[in-house]
């Protein structure tokens, strides 16, 4: 059934109805998530919107809000408030429950509303919509009817930002004049392909024949091949040790001419991790590293590269794995870097295995997170994206956020001029990714790159979803070029 536009006036009661309200001002995950949960809860769903006459100035008409709720198709109806009206619109609908989100449980304004639907007998329910890092998106839809919907939503993102093809296509072309320098974790990703043999006799393990190997550059050092391979000039400030898989970073980053602002420590040897894949599926991971922070002689060396390469650049890039790189003393460093030489700031700290916090990160131009590091940063589980969000960008004091979320896609936050906080919420394009490892690499590298060349935030937002999606189609990390981008946008927006 097609999701209904109805009004205030001479609406009446709905038996076991469930009832929601919000602004609903950019539809994103975690709205999807709330409603979904209301859903489940009863034989009717109605969103109260509240209206343009609320005293707030909302960027999307309510017209356009209630469009972008009906295309969901997961209420029955769109209530149209004039204002914030939910006093009425309890009176006159007599919702078995009201389902609001965790923003309003200690809200005091809403508290004689909330007395009002508990003294008619109704029940009010606190959601931020269940919190899930997978997707069994695949269950319920062909894999190409996936894919049409994830391409009609990011056509949408692209029309409501007002956002042209042209324009991007265009923005590619001048990144070639953008510097940047990326610093933290140098790795070396493995994948060795094996075949199945069987099962062991002497133990109840699999036991596989390995076939073939492959070595990539990682963690920091496959942003800045990503960069470069965009176009753009890149510089790579990490520590390795004395070992072979040093030099194999050397190479690859000559090859690539990426700038080597590499330091060498002995006592740490270069990270190296080795995958075991069997038909496309990662068996395992075995990881040789250290994670001691750097010995002050090394630091040293460290803040002499960054020193040296900052007067040229535009922005630093910190892709920390919280390996011992990114030290806070070299992190203060960074920070009067880009006070005395303009520079823009990129962070991206990864603790899917590690101990970190992307608060350390204060005064960024851009943040990167998943929703799962914000929420072990911030120590909440229980609020809504909006609200964690809006918690990260306050404690941290950035100006913009990408806030990961896996296979959701991605939320853009943007600080304009007046600190209005705009966003955008992008799909993750690719349906049945074969490596999402190097996913938030990719993301980091084109939002670094477009940032710093004057792009603007949501047209940046726009080619990263492209970006991700290209980045999680072969496995292994291999750098995505400015030619495979332009495609990729091609198909996207004339399929």
């Amino acid at each position: 059934m097609p999701t209904k536009i109805i009004h205030l006036k001479g609406v009446g009661p709905f038996g076991g109805g469930i009832l929601t309200y919000g602004h609903f001002n950019t539809i994103h995950p975690g709205h999807i998530r709330y409603l979904r949960h209301a859903r489940s809860l009863g034989e009717k769903l109605v969103v109260a919107l509240i209206g343009d006459g609320s005293g707030t100035d909302f960027p999307f008409n309510q017209a356009e809000r209630a469009e972008a709720l009906s295309l969901l198709g997961i209420a029955d109806a769109v209530l149209l408030l004039r204002a914030d009206e939910l006093d009425q619109a309890i009176s006159n609908m007599k919702p078995a429950v009201l389902v609001l989100g965790n923003e309003y449980k200690n809200n005091p304004d809403i508290q004689p509303t909330l007395a009002k639907q508990r003294q008619s007998g109704g029940a009010v329910q606190f959601h931020a919509g269940e919190i899930h890092y997978a997707t069994a998106d695949l269950l319920s839809s062909s894999e190409r009817d996936l894919r049409h919907q994830r391409r009609d939503l990011f056509k949408n993102a692209c029309q409501r930002q007002r956002i042209r093809k042209s324009q991007l296509l265009n923005s590619i072309n001048a990144w070639a004049d953008t510097r940047l320098i990326v610093l933290g974790d140098t790795i070396v990703d493995q994948y060795a392909a094996c075949e199945a043999i069987g099962m062991s006799a002497e133990a109840p393990v699999v036991v596989v024949r390995e076939l073939e190997r492959k070595n990539f550059i990682g963690g920091a050092a496959v942003v800045a091949a990503h960069i470069s391979a965009l176009g753009a000039q890149c510089d790579f400030v990490s520590v390795v040790g004395t070992d072979r898989t040093a030099e194999l970073v050397r190479q690859e980053l000559l090859s690539q001419g990426i700038g080597d602002g590499l330091s060498s420590d002995p006592s740490r040897p270069t990270t190296f991790k080795k995958r075991y894949v069997v038909e496309n599926q990662k068996l395992f991971r075995v990881s040789r590293l250290e994670e001691h922070n750097l010995d002050a002689s090394i630091e040293d060396q460290v803040i002499a590269q960054l020193e040296r390469l900052a007067p040229g650049a535009q922005g630093i890039v910190v892709s920390d794995f919280v390996y011992g790189v990114v030290t806070p003393r070299i992190l203060g460093v960074i920070e009067k870097l880009a006070d005395k030489h303009n520079l823009l700031l990129f962070g991206d700290l990864q603790c899917s295995s590690q101990v970190g916090s992307i608060t350390r990160f204060e005064q960024f131009s851009l943040l990167c997170p998943n929703e799962r590091e914000a929420r072990l940063a911030l120590q909440d589980k229980d609020c809504g994206l909006e609200q964690l969000s809006q918690q990260l960008l306050q404690t941290t004091s950035c100006e913009r956020l990408v806030m990961k979320l896996g296979s959701e896609g991605f939320i853009a936050y943007d600080r304009e001029a007046d600190g209005q906080i705009r966003s955008q919420a992008f799909p993750a394009l690719s349906v049945n990714p074969l490596d999402v490892a190097g996913a938030g690499d990719s993301l980091l590298a084109l939002f670094a790159t477009g940032l710093a060349s004057g792009q603007a935030m949501m047209p940046t937002a726009a080619l990263a979803c492209c970006m991700a999606a290209l980045a999680v189609e072969t496995m292994g990390n291999t750098p995505i070029n400015a030619n495979a981008l332009r495609s990729s946008l091609e198909e996207v927006l004339e399929a």
